[in-house]
């Protein structure tokens, strides 16, 4: 008994030890602006935004606090050395950030980059990227969490298949992606599940494993028709003769009609009841048919698998945000990139789960707040109609 509990702690002191962690920013001391670095060679300066160091309008603790982009329709961008460069071979990689769209975000994107060697004073949208993740909206249509991968065999940053969802309020939500040594990813959202699979299954990485053989074709005598019209079915004696209007029996020739001035009078018409449509013949089930037919497939000669996928970091040492946005508000805090999702979870609870609860409240009552506001602003409902002859009624 003794030994086993022994044993465990050796494991848990081992994994504990064994995880690394390469980046970690909680914004929360002045010197923040000396471990990042803003572009100057990107964009003209009247086109480039700042990130502000505040803790927003509503937070769990004012000084927990974050960077926060300003002022509208700019483009942002900054970029951080990681504490250490990494390549994520037969090791996990977790990237982790908190998102807060302050601003009610109507159009704009909110991820963070893991890159390789770069100028940061040229980082920008056309920097090389390994790594692209975090929520992106435009309008109520495009709401999605992009997860994006740089693959150099196809020197393509290629995207997740089936869209992500992610979150559009105004408080803070916590976004985590992890990449497996088994070729496999998760999405978590507010440390919640969102989407996982397989790599393979969800990026277009590698040709498809088989093609339609090429030197098959379907037979010419293939039937692939379900039904076929009932031969026996013979269209009725006088079916065409019934014609699809008829004149209204109801109506009667105004009794001021002149047929010298006016012409011969004729009824309107009205749609035949009796008129059936176009005559056609029944469908029944056709007795050759064959099914449908199915094109034969055969292993492809350009499939060739990759059994690291999940190689998505190769060398990287940076960090960064390159960013667009209409409506800036978005504060970014709690970014942490590790080999271990247990150290990410523990770095939420110090930061995001400890201040969730009393952001929230805090949002809420500055939304009463507002609301209460709003409607002594508002000018009283205009009088109806009936109480304003009730007061004339009065001063009578």
């Amino acid at each position: 008994m003794i030994y086993n509990t022994f044993a465990a702690i050796l494991v848990a002191l081992a994994s504990t030890v064994s995880s690394t962690v390469y980046f970690k920013e909680d914004f929360n001391d002045a010197g923040w602006k000396d471990r990042w670095t803003v572009p100057t060679k990107w964009k003209p300066s009247s086109e480039l935004g700042e990130f502000k160091w505040t803790a927003g309008k509503w937070y769990g603790d004012a000084s927990d606090k974050g960077v926060q982009t300003s002022p509208d329709a700019r483009h942002f961008g900054m970029s951080a050395k990681l504490d250490k460069s990494f390549t994520n071979k037969d090791k996990p990689l977790v990237l982790q950030f908190s998102v807060k769209h302050e601003q009610e975000i109507d159009c704009g994107g909110a991820y963070i980059k893991l890159l390789g060697d770069i100028d940061q004073d040229k980082f920008g949208g056309d920097s090389p990227y390994q790594i692209m993740f975090g929520p992106d909206i435009c309008g109520t249509s495009n709401r999605k969490t992009h997860v994006i991968f740089n693959y150099p065999p196809k020197n393509d940053n290629l995207l997740i298949t089936n869209e992500v969802k992610c979150e559009s309020d105004q408080l803070t939500h916590l976004y985590t992606l992890i990449v497996k040594p088994d070729n496999t990813f998760e999405v978590l959202i507010d440390l919640k599940s969102v989407r996982e699979g397989s790599l393979e299954d969800e990026w277009p990485f590698l040709a498809p494993k088989t093609i339609k053989d090429p030197d098959v074709s379907k037979p010419k005598d293939w039937v692939d028709a379900k039904k076929i019209p009932d031969p026996e079915d013979k269209k009725p004696e006088g079916f065409d003769d019934i014609p699809a209007e008829i004149p209204d029996p109801d109506a009667k020739k105004p009794d001021d009609w002149d047929d010298d001035e006016d012409g011969d009078w004729e009824p309107p018409t009205i749609n035949n009841p009796e008129y059936k449509g176009e005559w056609k013949p029944r469908m029944i089930d056709n007795p050759e048919y064959k099914g449908e037919w199915k094109h034969p497939e055969i292993p492809n000669p350009d499939y060739v698998d990759d059994k690291e996928l999940h190689v998505r970091c190769n060398e990287c040492t940076h960090i960064g945000f390159e960013l667009w946005q209409v409506l800036s508000g978005t504060v970014f805090d709690d970014i942490i990139v590790t080999d271990s999702l247990e150290e990410a979870k523990k770095h939420a609870e110090k930061t995001f789960l400890k201040k969730k609860g009393p952001e929230k409240e805090m949002f809420e009552a500055a939304e009463e707040e507002k609301k209460a506001k709003e409607s002594e602003s508002s000018p009283p409902p205009a009088a109806s109609s009936d109480e304003e002859d009730e007061e004339d009624h009065d001063e009578l």
